[in-house]
């Protein structure tokens, strides 16, 4: 059987799915060497990290189990595992989206202006403290009572007492210095605070809960002023946490920067394919190779790995495979894991979008044991 290519070569969704043949064979070579994985198209060659990238994926999500059933720690006996901070397997797990989707997303009005304006802004910060701030200073955070003047004041000052308000994860760009409104701006966050508002003000939240499409929400956020490709993909996936859009994470894929190094790790060859075609073909065929490997791989309560988790999974076998596979670079030709492990004492009380239909069973981890309050 054969994957097409798709007409774009970074994008793929369930629209160009319907018309895809998914691969069915995989055949390994010597055990002595890489394992290789064929298809009809052409040979994709795979180098050691392949692997990884699923005792990664287990060992991670393994973690997150020991730790919500309230095991002691250390929680694994890998090395690198417990030394350097990680992502969870599932991007929904995270301390930061865990507390989108409780404290940003689900509280406060419905209203989809409302819910469309809390969640990009507290997504254009991505920083716990920077919403609690905002929070404490106007009460609820609201669209309605929103002004310039008053949150870049906060902000401002916010940054005169030396706190950050951006989060590390990753970098939110400056954007241009002009806009089509205010002078010159040298401040990011002002910038950012005037794209929510032409963001607001053409009515986005109502265009993005017509979009028949991951892609189509993707596509209306590609098209502002400093949303590259990985920011949009970012956001369409924190709406889609939402009550605004209810579309499947399988649905759409795009590779951010990490991902694309990890890719590049795990495979000499894509075989043909583009990189969102490798994850939606690493995403497909999850069970078989976890099996293969002889791993017991514990979902999400029933909730297989996603687009989105597989995507992040190769960003973060990246960092993995600097210390696991020194002699295989990737293109950023980084060497380091900069954050090491620190154990949060601040609990979280995991809950998860209720479409997804998981809630009532966190309370009860795999293996049958009653789950803690933290990760």
């Amino acid at each position: 059987m054969t994957m097409p290519r798709s007409q774009d070569p970074s994008l793929t969704s369930s629209d160009d799915a319907t018309s895809r043949e998914t691969p069915s064979s995989i055949r390994r070579e010597d055990a002595s060497k890489a394992p290789g994985l064929w298809l009809r198209l052409s040979p994709a060659e795979l180098t050691e990290v392949y692997e990884s990238y699923w005792r990664f994926a287990a060992e991670r999500q393994e973690i997150f189990f020991r730790r919500l059933a309230g095991d002691p720690g250390p929680w694994t006996t890998d090395p690198i595992l417990a030394r350097y901070k990680f992502t969870n397997a599932y991007r929904a797990s995270d301390r930061v989206s865990q507390y989108l989707i409780r404290n940003v997303a689900y509280k406060g009005s419905a209203n989809s202006n409302e819910v469309f304006f809390r969640t990009i802004l507290f997504k254009l910060f991505n920083r716990v403290d920077t919403w609690e701030r905002l929070e404490t200073a106007f009460g609820q955070v609201t669209y309605k009572d929103y002004s310039f003047d008053r949150y870049d004041a906060v902000l401002t000052r916010a940054m005169a007492e030396g706190d950050r308000i951006y989060s590390a994860a990753y970098i939110m760009p400056s954007g241009p210095r002009t806009t089509g409104r205010r002078e010159v701006e040298t401040r990011k966050h002002r910038f950012h605070l005037q794209l929510l508002e032409q963001m607001m003000r053409d009515e986005l939240p109502h265009r993005v809960g017509g979009c028949r499409s991951m892609r189509e929400v993707f596509q209306l956020l590609r098209g502002y002023s400093s949303v590259g490709d990985f920011l949009a993909y970012q956001f369409a996936t924190d709406l889609n946490y939402t009550t605004l859009t209810d579309f499947s994470e399988g649905d759409f894929v795009v590779a951010g920067p990490g991902a694309r190094d990890g890719l590049r790790k795990c495979f000499k060859s894509f075989g043909g394919l583009n990189e969102a075609e490798v994850i939606r073909f690493v995403a497909d065929h999850q069970e078989i190779e976890f099996e293969r490997l002889g791993l017991q791989f514990q979902t999400l309560w029933g909730r297989r790995l996603q687009l989105i988790d597989c995507q992040n999974l190769f960003c973060e076998v990246d960092k993995y495979a600097r210390v696991r596979h020194p002699e295989i670079q990737g293109e950023s030709g980084r060497t380091r894991i900069k954050r090491q492990f620190n154990a949060s004492s601040e609990p979280i009380s995991y809950w998860y979008p209720p479409k997804w239909g998981i809630n009532a069973l966190i309370s009860v981890v795999p293996n049958g044991r009653k789950s803690g309050p933290r990760e």
